[in-house]
């Protein structure tokens, strides 16, 4: 495939909701921008906040929508409309709840499997935009799952989050030139990260 165009990344807008699993996306687009020396400014026209940056020969926007998650795609189509940016050249980084902290998974179509912010971004843009999935895992009880995902992660989950964030910037390179495969070969076969413990606090 041809390469990248833009790395969206999911999560809420505001300091309520910084560092909750919800913006594991974010989190995932501030260390590309760290990484690449890039900075972030909010664009109204494209309600986000975006940046440029160039991997591996390809150049690449980022976006971080400020339209709050269900509304992810209102912010997603304008830049892919005004960048002429195919579905298929679009990441998409969400967290994801069937996914153990410290494991990532890229794929590409699909369903929204209950996320917001991917159901949106496929009402407008159709699902065949690449997208990784970084795991945040799940309560146990799908009446936990708002809760859960708007809190912050004990310290032990976090590490494990970073781990893997870590993990996807070492592939950046191919992912970014369209070497999904190549990519996929070294993330999906990662040794299994320990099961961190049950307690659901902000810190231990």
């Amino acid at each position: 495939m041809a390469g990248l165009k833009l790395i969206v990344g999911l999560g809420n807008p505001g300091s309520k909701y910084e560092d909750t699993r919800h913006n594991a996306g974010f989190l995932l687009l501030d260390e590309i921008a760290r990484a690449y020396d890039a900075t972030f400014a909010a664009e109204k026209k494209f309600q986000g906040e975006t940046a440029r940056v160039t991997i591996a020969g390809q150049d690449i926007r980022l976006l971080k929508p400020s339209t709050f998650m269900n509304l992810s795609g209102e912010a997603v189509q304008p830049m892919a409309s005004f960048y002429r940016i195919e579905s298929e050249q679009i990441l998409v980084a969400h967290d994801e709840l069937d996914l153990l902290p410290g494991t990532v998974r890229l794929k590409r179509g699909g369903g929204h499997g209950g996320h917001n912010g991917l159901r949106d971004i496929i009402k407008h843009m159709g699902r065949e935009f690449w997208r990784v999935r970084l795991g945040i895992g799940h309560p146990g009880d799908a009446k936990q799952v708002v809760n859960f995902v708007l809190k912050r992660a004990p310290g032990s989950e976090t590490d494990l989050l970073v781990k893997s964030i870590d993990d996807v910037l070492r592939e950046m390179p191919d992912i970014a030139a369209g070497e999904m495969e190549k990519a996929m070969q070294v993330l999906h076969t990662r040794p299994p990260k320990p099961k961190p413990e049950k307690k659901d606090t902000a810190s231990d």
